[in-house]
């Protein structure tokens, strides 16, 4: 554990302290582009933040095949160069997009090559695990399929959920988190070698998020742009597919005891890529969605427009840091309420708190619908929104407490007024002279 926190603090430092740097070599790179009519922010904003996200990667990678045991690892297995390969090409796609623009078919072109290049160094579902039966071995076509079309999908859906400042980052850090729980329980609590890998991904993943997030916070410095966006969703998927295809739920019975308790402890896992997608769930939905919605309108699955969530979310009546706060949450819950499932699949605790979670969330999610008015004795505790608006005596009172003018009182002010209006310009101030003069 002290390994892969080490390992997680330099990579959160190096993404840190390389993200200023990146961010004046944006500017006068001129990698600012104009405010599109989806944006949500409102001044130009330097991207190229996946350079320092990259940078953060490599210094984890170099610092962890140093270690004593984590460095085990680059001997024994292929995978972290297969992840750095992907990422370099991923990576460089993305800059590439964030200066001068790149078609969105040459970009799913990119990340097909970038996915496949994994699979030609070894990092790929091998076999998919089934309920009471085992590992299923795949034949070297669907294998290549599987893996090339889950690093894909977790791409786009990382790339179009990147709308909000710090959401992408932030959405992608918890999920990260949640498999680096998941994945270490494997590595070591049943001594599942086959884990480390996915481990290491994630570590990493949390350490480039957590040193990127202080600059893309709202308001943003800047954005982490497409080589950003679609260098962390690669990761992710690096991970999913390591932990996912490689682990060979046989092994585990032999410490759980019995294949019941081995189907409890693989819950996430058995149906395959579930925990992948539980952790990515509001990101994926969010891409499902939007290629609805275009498809529908007969527009392109790939042309941007104002439909995601969080501008929905926007829309309802949320502020831009609360409607990531909400995304947050959601996420939060999905990913870490499926990893506590694994681990307690039978724990009626753990499901009376998902569902009551589930019922504060969509309560505050639903907040704005409603314009709740607090109680007099507590309007000094309350926002200035939910205190009851003071009325004075009388029922011709306006909300400011003032009286408004009666029929009366406004002919008498229109007429004032008009006769105001005939005593300016010229003729009004020749008949002033003459009163004066007479």
């Amino acid at each position: 554990m002290r390994e892969y926190l080490l390992t997680l603090c330099i990579t959160a430092a190096v993404t840190y302290l390389l993200t200023g740097p990146v961010r004046k070599f944006a500017i006068a790179a001129g990698a600012m582009p104009e405010i599109r009519a989806r944006d949500v922010h409102r001044e130009p904003t330097p991207r190229l933040g996946g350079i320092a996200m990259f940078g953060g990667l490599c210094a984890g990678l170099l610092v962890a095949s140093q270690l004593t045991n984590v460095g085990k690892m680059f001997t024994l297995s292929d995978e972290p160069r297969a992840l750095l390969a992907g990422a370099g090409i991923i990576w460089l796609l993305g800059v590439l997009d964030d200066k001068w623009g790149v078609d969105a078919l040459i970009k799913l072109g990119g990340q097909m090559v970038a996915a496949a290049v994994m699979v030609l160094q070894g990092l790929q579902i091998l076999y998919l695990p089934v309920p009471f039966i085992g590992g299923v071995s795949l034949s070297p076509g669907v294998s290549t399929l599987l893996t090339v079309a889950v690093v894909v999908v977790t791409i786009n859906a990382v790339n179009f959920v990147d709308g909000l400042d710090g959401l992408a980052s932030g959405m992608v850090c918890i999920a990260a988190l949640a498999f680096f729980m998941y994945a270490y329980r494997l590595w070591y609590g049943y001594g599942m070698e086959t884990a480390a890998s996915a481990t290491l991904f994630s570590a990493i993943l949390i350490g480039m998020c957590v040193g990127f997030l202080p600059h893309n916070l709202h308001p943003a410095r800047i954005f982490m742009g497409d080589s950003g966006s679609m260098l962390i969703g690669l990761m992710l998927a690096g991970a999913a597919v390591s932990i996912t295809g490689q682990v060979d739920p046989d092994a585990i019975t032999a410490f759980t005891g019995s294949e019941r308790n081995t189907v409890h402890a693989m819950v996430p896992v058995y149906i395959p890529l579930l925990l992948p997608l539980t952790v990515i769930a509001i990101p994926a939905a969010d891409l499902v969605l939007a290629i609805v919605r275009r498809t529908w309108k007969g527009q392109s699955p790939f042309a941007a427009d104002r439909g995601h969530l969080h501008h929905r979310l926007l829309e309802v009546g949320h502020s831009h840091s609360r409607a990531v706060l909400i995304m947050y949450f959601w996420s939060a819950l999905i990913a870490f309420g499926a990893v506590a499932v694994s681990v307690q699949s039978n724990s009626l605790l753990i499901m009376l708190a998902i569902v009551v979670l589930s019922a504060a969330g969509l309560v505050v999610l639903l907040l704005p619908r409603f314009k709740p008015r607090a109680p007099r004795w507590a309007e000094a505790f309350v926002p200035p929104r939910y205190r009851r608006r003071a009325r004075t005596a009388g029922a011709g009172t306006e909300p400011g407490g003032d009286r408004a003018p009666t029929a009366e009182e406004a002919a008498r002010g229109a007429n004032g007024a008009h006769a105001l209006g005939a005593g300016t310009g010229p003729a009004g101030a020749r008949e002033e002279r003459e009163a004066r003069v007479g």
